[in-house]
C-alpha cells in the first residue's frame, strides 16, 4: 500500500497544469484547440494543439461461418481506401460530433447513447447483420496524445444477415468477409491500416 501511494505521488509530480486555452474550430464537427500547459518544472509551452471528436465504437464481428465482416471506405487522412470493422460513433442528444463521456469537466451533463446500443446499431447499419453472442472487450483512448475521446470495443460472433445497409450521407462503404488468417496476413503486411482497430482484433484474438 505504502509502494502504491508513492508511486501516486510521483504520477501527481508529473501532471501537467492548462494556464490557457482557445478555441480555434469550435463547430458541430470538432472543438480544435490551443493551449499553454505548465510544466512540472515550472516552465511553460504553447501552443499545444489538441481537439475533441465524440467516442465511438469498434465491433470485431464474425458470421456463422467462422468470416469476420469488414468494411472497406475511404479515408481522407491518408487518401487510402482501407479495410477496417465495422464502428462509429456514439450518437449525442445534442448533435455535435465531439465531446468524451469519459472525462472533463462537463462529461457528467452528456446525454450521448449507450456504446453497447451503439455498437448494434453501427453492425446493423454497415453490414445488414445482428449477433446474439456480444462481448464487450475493452474502453481505450484513441488518441491519448491530442484527443479526448475514447473507442469503446465489442466482439459479435455467429452474426446473421438480416436487412440491407441504412449509410449515412457521408457513408460510402462495401462489406467483404474475411477469414482470421487474411486479416492475419493484412496486419503484417501493413494493410489493416486502423491502428484501434489492430487492437480490437488482437483483443478478441485473446478470447477466442
Amino acid at each position: 500500500m505504502e509502494d502504491h501511494n508513492k508511486e501516486n505521488q510521483l504520477d501527481d509530480s508529473l501532471v501537467w497544469e492548462e494556464v490557457h486555452m482557445e478555441h480555434i474550430v469550435q463547430d458541430e464537427w470538432i472543438d480544435f484547440r490551443r493551449s499553454a500547459w505548465k510544466f512540472p518544472d515550472g516552465s511553460v509551452f504553447e501552443p499545444f494543439y489538441s481537439y475533441s471528436r465524440r467516442d465511438y465504437v469498434v465491433i470485431v464481428a464474425s458470421d456463422t461461418d467462422g468470416n469476420y465482416l469488414c468494411v472497406k471506405q475511404f479515408r481522407p487522412g491518408i487518401r487510402q481506401v482501407t479495410t477496417e470493422f465495422p464502428a462509429g460513433g456514439i450518437e449525442r442528444e445534442d448533435g455535435k460530433e465531439y465531446g468524451s463521456s469519459q472525462n472533463g469537466e462537463n462529461a457528467q451533463d452528456i446525454s450521448a447513447e449507450d456504446a453497447f446500443d451503439a455498437a448494434k446499431r453501427e453492425l446493423l447499419e454497415e453490414t445488414g447483420y445482428e449477433s446474439d453472442e456480444w462481448s464487450y472487450l475493452l474502453t481505450i483512448p484513441s488518441n491519448a496524445t491530442i484527443a479526448d475521446n475514447y473507442a469503446h470495443i465489442f466482439m459479435a460472433k455467429n452474426c446473421r444477415k438480416v436487412s440491407g445497409q441504412d449509410l449515412d450521407d457521408t457513408e460510402f462503404l462495401n462489406v467483404i468477409k474475411l477469414p482470421a488468417e487474411m486479416i492475419e496476413k493484412m496486419i503484417d503486411a501493413g494493410q489493416f491500416q486502423q491502428a484501434i482497430h489492430i487492437t480490437a482484433w488482437l483483443l478478441a484474438q485473446r478470447r477466442e
